[in-house]
């Protein structure tokens, strides 16, 4: 979340800590971590039955269809309950049937999910809207995280969509007809945010929006931009031309893959897993059925909260797939994905918490894992790490079928106590990151420069990994530590932690504070468009960063489009990458760009 360029003269820091105050080989069954006779012997009574697949979704997940009464009724209670419930338990799906809805408005708070259920958004049209504000933070929508909307049309009633976010709310399979309004009334502060495989027949307005990355997607028009404006893949994106005005534009995104999602083939739950693809332009959805393939939800363990890490690795070793349904999971194990193809999508915001300090998601080096869609909470003890893509030292070729990692996001506190040493290890070869949010929280509860201590947020020591759409913000020391070769990043954008309490504790040898992105020296081919770091330094304004990026001075690492800011001057940058670069100064928020590097 980043702070307001208009008004260097309020510490948020201050405003936010008031708030706060109000088919192949089956799988194997890990149990590492600390365990008790008991919970090894409940493990072995689960894996003796065989866990059914398919079932009941359960009551979380909301679905209507055209004739179903009281929709607008039961959107509005749900929306009252997570309207301001920053850091609540709830979790929700609202999943509609395709058909036609007329006269609605699906207000989304924290944690909610929305979601047609055709194989097509124009299978499922809403002639209403679908809409995020931010009249609970009095305008201000820098804290309007963690809810999506995915595979529907609507049609605004007066003519614009508003959909004013910041981090970890996609807007995936969209059809808008009308405009899009990326800001909250009154055009207050925002910081967001990320679009794809969506068509807005109109323009796109993101007004006081700060960055926001839109990929393989169809647009109408944009009409302004903040500090970083990414597009790939787009079809009527603006030309490039950052820093004036700051449009970072590829005409293609390199490799992509969709998001899988629920839908019903008549009167039957299936998942779709949308195909590679490379060098992608424009929606999937436009001409048709998508291409992929289908799962039926037989294929699934559907999963719900109270479930333990045994059941869930139980399920997996049967060859059946994960669906999270919407809640908080306890884990004293990891989840162990060790097959090939495997699918764990959540539903409403599905919350994985580590209890013991153990490792929440390990996936082996196998081809084709999909994991979408859900939040990884750290727990109270240290987790040496999150999420694990592949096991230290993973070499295996996976261009022809990567593993994606798509939605999937990591807090550690704010929601209370939590710690991990590095959030996302991916050690597999052509991983894909599409749509992450790596946050070590700034405010909320259990916030605190060794309370919640994070020193990395992702390390990438895989080679010709893919992140497309990178949000990294507040680690202790790197944010992103990328050792692997042929890495190419596709929008990053991340601030350094508020709470660094002195220079010294953010010295790294000989350089003043740890880059916010850092390629290892050992690497001589890396590419990134369209990268942000800022700085606001609230605990010691006086604390300098010599750079926000730093690279091996090599032919084969490029980057184009970098920028970095000082908000409001509590704390300046002395370059952008490297030695390159002006320094920022005073308190305009004015961003310091390097076109290219080297």
């Amino acid at each position: 979340m980043s702070t307001p360029p208009t008004d260097s003269s309020t510490s948020r820091r201050a405003v936010l800590g008031a708030i706060a105050a109000t088919a192949a080989a089956p799988a194997l069954i890990s149990l590492a971590g600390p365990a008790s006779a008991d919970s090894a012997e409940s493990s072995v009574r689960v894996a003796a039955a065989d866990l059914p697949g398919g079932g009941d979704l359960g009551p979380n997940v909301i679905v209507f269809d055209p004739s179903t009464a009281g929709i607008q009724a039961r959107l509005d209670e749900v929306f009252a309950q997570q309207e301001s419930a920053q850091f609540g338990t709830g979790r929700y799906a609202f999943l509609f049937k395709p058909g036609t809805y007329n006269g609605l408005n699906a207000q989304l708070g924290f944690y909610t999910s929305i979601a047609g259920l055709g194989l097509s958004p124009d299978d499922t049209t809403i002639n209403g809207d679908v809409t995020v504000d931010a009249g609970w933070f009095n305008g201000n929508a820098t804290q309007n995280f963690w809810r999506s909307a995915e595979n529907l049309a609507l049609k605004p009633v007066s003519g614009t969509n508003r959909w004013a976010v910041a981090q970890a709310a996609p807007f995936r399979r969209m059809h808008i007809k009308g405009d899009l309004n990326l800001a909250p009334n009154g055009y207050g502060w925002a910081s967001g945010g990320y679009i794809a495989d969506s068509r807005i027949d109109g323009q796109v307005g993101p007004y006081s929006q700060q960055q926001w990355y839109t990929r393989d997607s169809t647009v109408g028009g944009w009409i302004n931009a903040v500090w970083n404006m990414v597009f790939s893949g787009v079809e009527g994106a603006p030309a490039q031309s950052f820093p004036n005005p700051p449009y970072t534009t590829l005409d293609t995104t390199p490799v992509s893959r969709e998001k899988p999602f629920l839908y019903l083939d008549g009167a039957d739950y299936k998942v779709f897993l949308p195909e590679q693809r490379t060098n992608a332009r424009g929606t999937t959805w436009g001409a048709g059925t998508p291409r992929g393939t289908s799962l039926p939800l037989s294929q699934f363990y559907v999963a719900k909260p109270g479930d333990s890490a045994a059941t869930l690795n139980a399920a997996l070793s049967q060859g059946l797939n994960l669906l999270l349904t919407p809640g908080i999971y306890h884990l004293d194990a990891p989840v162990q994905v060790d097959r090939a193809g495997t699918v764990v999508l959540g539903l409403g915001y599905a919350t994985l918490i580590p209890d013991n300090g153990v490792t929440a998601v390990k996936v082996a080096d196998v081809n084709g894992v999909r994991l979408a869609g859900f939040l990884i909470d750290a727990g109270p003890v240290n987790s040496p790490t999150l999420l694990e893509i592949g096991p230290q030292g993973a070499a295996a070729d996976h261009s022809a079928d990567p593993i994606t990692v798509q939605d999937v996001f990591v807090r550690i506190g704010g929601a209370g106590a939590g710690k991990a040493t590095t959030s996302i290890v991916v050690n597999s070869r052509h991983t894909i990151i599409d749509h992450t949010w790596i946050w070590r929280a700034d405010h909320g509860a259990g916030v605190g420069w060794e309370t919640n201590r994070a020193d990395y947020g992702l390390v990438v020591n895989g080679d010709d990994v893919l992140a497309t759409g990178l949000f990294v913000e507040h680690f202790n020391k790197y944010d992103v530590h990328w050792l692997g070769q042929r890495g190419r990043t596709v929008f990053f954008q991340n601030e350094k932690a508020y709470d660094a309490p002195n220079q010294a504790a953010v010295q790294d040898g000989s350089v003043k504070g740890f880059a916010a992105y850092k390629v290892a020296d050992s690497v001589t081919a890396h590419e990134g468009w369209g990268l942000g770091s800022y700085c606001n330094f609230t605990a010691d304004s006086t604390i300098r960063q010599d750079h926000g990026f730093a690279a091996p001075n090599t032919p084969g690492v490029k980057f184009h489009g970098l920028l970095v800011v000082s908000l409001g001057g509590m704390g300046q940058y002395e370059h952008v990458i490297n030695d390159i670069g002006s320094a920022t100064s005073g308190t305009s928020t004015v961003p310091s760009t390097v076109v290219s590097y080297p």
